[in-house]
């Protein structure tokens, strides 16, 4: 089978494997915990596993020949993403009153760096064995990555949604069963 057949397989079946957790065991799971300590919990490890995209830089990590085109944005990109994470984490810690702002920038940011690198690395048409052990980081840890943003997009909504909700039912001074008013200060 061609090299960037396996490669592709193995970024999909990562991205299924990681779906079907996801959906089975950690969201219902997020769902019981307090909205601010699972943000906390998807954004933190990003804090570690972005710096790591710096190895795409790194001749002996990865071939001379992985195009350049590629690997200087997604490197940085990862970069700026693990700095984004650190500030989101922090604030989330500390409960910051711009703590959710800075989730949503990691989080856009974040994601918008894997898509735009899984994007030129078919645009450049990379050769799997170029990236060396980075090979490990597109198939394994990525995927990962982007069920975590998905998840955090998804809390980040739900949040919204049910404030918007919270907002209506307390102005038509109606109180919604099973929700926690969050519109005290309203």
């Amino acid at each position: 089978m061609d090299a960037r057949a396996l490669f592709g397989l193995s970024i999909l079946g990562s991205l299924v494997s990681c779906t079907v957790i996801s959906a089975l065991y950690v969201w219902p799971w997020l769902q019981s915990v307090e909205r601010d300590r699972a943000l906390t919990l998807l954004t933190a490890p990003h804090m570690f596993l972005r710096f790591i995209g710096l190895s795409f830089l790194v001749t002996g990590v990865v071939s001379p020949s992985l195009p350049s085109q590629f690997a200087v944005p997604a490197a940085y990109g990862d970069f700026a993403a693990g700095v984004l994470a650190i500030i989101a984490t922090a604030a989330l810690a500390r409960r910051a009153r711009w703590a959710t702002a800075s989730v949503w920038a990691f989080n856009l940011w974040g994601a918008a760096d894997l898509l735009n690198a899984f994007y030129q690395g078919a645009r450049v048409q990379i050769q799997p064995g170029s990236l060396g052990a980075g090979f490990l980081l597109i198939t394994a840890i990525v995927p990962l990555l982007l069920t975590s943003h998905f998840l955090i997009f998804r809390l980040l909504v739900k949040r919204a949604t049910l404030t918007s909700r919270d907002t209506t039912l307390k102005v038509a001074g109606r109180a919604a069963p099973g929700l926690v008013d969050t519109t005290s200060d309203i």
